[in-house]
């Protein structure tokens, strides 16, 4: 099943394979827009099925890293649509992924100086990447957070919606929204670190409510089919810690998302072991609930990912082995050996570790 197309209302997939988002720091950071080097590397891997792009801030406050391109005005998206546009011409699909990093940040990002934003003023214990004193990327501490009013958390849902609108003027075919890894959608959601006392705390519907108004206003801009959102159940990444009642919890986020009719529903777990695990009711307690795309993401090559769409999943996401291997659709299809990554060359810049990895054909 992972080489058949897939048809989700009027956008068909020529596989099940999506290529994860994967942060990878080659814009400029001033302008944050979309550069040639980044259209080629897309261009590269448009065999997938569907390409989720790296996570793409909304606005200024949303950006926790050095250099990744982001979407909040018009020159962005006419970067954006050069990707597109290419992605397009190879026969490809691709949805930008919408990010907002909350306290996963440091003020020196942004242009006004101000600290990251979070549900409440508890700073992350984890590293970001900031410019060093030559501009180049340095590891760094998060900064401290200041507490969002209520008047700047129902704001958040604006910031997306306007970012969804200049993705479709950028030519993409949707949007996940990332609410997942401990960025700024997941940390309201999480009941250790939001202790508010406003709309947007305490109760479960409350925790979740502001990702539900930027579903609302992504889908407003893209149609609820277009729209994709993501959500890491066990997820303890960026100092955050696991779910109480994963079971409970995202089923209920599945049952809203349904009742949106939105598109797709991404799922990320660190291990894949959960797919063969019969006492791991998590993924049909999922599919039981939720009616749209159900895709899942973490450690998955070509026999995991067929044993997980035989579970009930509809698509399969694969991050790391597609910066290596821009052909990794036919590499997995021909059992073809595949590239190994260089990690010191993620977030390094240039072509090295970027474009400059080859295909099996050559």
């Amino acid at each position: 099943m992972l080489f058949t197309p897939y048809t989700k209302g009027d956008l068909t997939l020529s596989n099940r394979i999506v290529m994860a988002p994967m942060t990878r720091c080659r814009a400029d950071h001033r302008d944050a827009i979309p550069n040639d080097l980044m259209v080629e590397y897309y261009r590269q891997r448009a065999s997938a099925g569907l390409i989720l792009s790296e996570g793409t801030p909304v606005s200024d406050r949303a950006r926790g890293y050095i250099n990744t391109p982001s979407l909040w005005n018009e020159a962005q998206a006419e970067g954006w649509k050069k990707v597109t546009d290419a992605v397009h011409a190879a026969g490809g699909r691709i949805f930008v992924q919408l990010w907002h990093c909350g306290r996963v940040s440091n003020a020196v990002l942004h242009a006004d100086g101000s600290p990251p934003a979070a549900p409440s003023a508890k700073a992350a214990a984890t590293k970001t990447f900031i410019p060093g004193p030559d501009g180049t990327p340095i590891q760094a501490d998060c900064g401290a957070p200041a507490a969002m009013t209520t008047a700047e958390a129902g704001n958040v849902a604006v910031e997306f919606g306007n970012a969804a609108r200049l993705a479709r003027l950028a030519g993409f075919d949707g949007a996940e929204i990332h609410g997942a890894n401990g960025y700024l959608l997941d940390q309201f959601r999480c009941p250790f670190l939001n202790d508010r006392t406003d709309k947007y705390g305490g109760s479960l519907e409350n925790r979740y409510r502001m990702l539900l108004e930027v579903v609302d206003a992504v889908a407003a801009e893209l149609g609820p089919e277009r729209v994709c959102v993501r959500q890491s159940p066990r997820g303890a990444a960026n100092d955050m810690q696991p779910d109480p009642d994963p079971l409970g919890t995202y089923t209920w986020i599945a049952r809203e998302l349904d009742k949106r009719r939105i598109g797709f529903l991404h799922i990320y777990d660190q291990s894949a072991t959960w797919v063969h695990d019969p006492a791991d009711d998590l993924l049909p307690a999922l599919r039981q609930t939720y009616g749209g795309a159900l895709m899942v993401c973490g450690g998955f090559k070509r026999e995991k990912g067929e044993a997980v769409l035989a579970r009930g999943a509809d698509l399969v996401a694969i991050g790391k082995l597609f910066i290596s291997n821009p052909d990794l659709v036919a590499r997995l299809k021909t059992n073809v050996d595949l590239n190994p990554w260089d990690a010191t060359t993620f977030y390094a810049g240039g072509t090295r570790g970027y474009t400059d990895y080859p295909c099996a054909s050559e």
